[in-house]
């Protein structure tokens, strides 16, 4: 998934001569906390709703008047993203630089912008989580193969696998996460157990036996 498939578009701007009123209104009108600063079709910056707090405060050692410009508290210093960038990178970085969005930059022209929520999105559509299913988390040895026959296991037992997630629990084992066209999960795990898989979701428990049926 790259940020052109989850990016917000067209993108709301701001010139850097509109006042700081007029930028608090502008948020509050259209739902949002992030505004890229355009200067002639250029992006100039960037200001946020907590900039304008900030620059408001009564805390603040010179507070702005609601008459002061844009370009007075705007970050001129903007990190953007291309249209072609993976999510992840985008995560990453956003989570590197602790910012909240990314302007969305194809050579000079401003043609998106990406969010955290936009990204949380991402991670759902990626997992599979966004729709009817069910999650089989399994801890696997780190060996070529083992993946291959979890996901042959599942299909045995005519399931469908959705998504598959994993991470390195130790340079020896692999923890997998498996988003499943069922939400009858308990019977899926206990007969992976009995297969020799070591499942770690969903936790053992008794049941009745009967099939295992997938959503439609």
């Amino acid at each position: 998934m790259l940020v052109q498939d989850v990016m917000q578009r067209p993108v709301q701007t701001i010139a850097p001569d509109a006042t700081l009123a007029a930028a608090y209104r502008l948020m509050q009108e259209r739902a949002i906390r992030h505004l890229p600063v355009v200067d002639e079709g250029r992006l100039v910056g960037i200001v946020t709703d907590r900039d304008l707090r900030l620059a408001t405060s009564a805390l603040h050692p010179h507070p702005f008047p609601p008459d002061a410009r844009v370009a007075s508290v705007m970050q001129r210093r903007v990190v953007t993203a291309a249209p072609l960038d993976p999510v992840e990178e985008a995560a990453r970085l956003m989570r590197m630089r602790r910012i909240g969005c990314l302007p969305v930059l194809d050579g000079d022209e401003l043609v998106g912008i990406v969010t955290v929520t936009d990204l949380l999105e991402a991670l759902l559509r990626l997992s599979g989580a966004d729709r009817p299913s069910g999650r089989i988390e399994v801890r696997l040895a780190h060996t070529p193969g083992r993946l291959a026959a979890l996901a042959s296991a599942v299909a045995a037992h005519h399931v469908n696998i959705l998504s598959v997630l994993s991470y390195p629990e130790s340079s020896e084992w692999l923890r997998v996460v498996l988003r499943v066209d069922t939400n009858r999960t308990h019977p899926l795990a206990d007969a992976l157990r009995q297969e020799g898989f070591e499942v770690i979701w969903p936790p053992h428990k008794p049941w009745s036996p009967s099939s295992i049926t997938p959503t439609t």
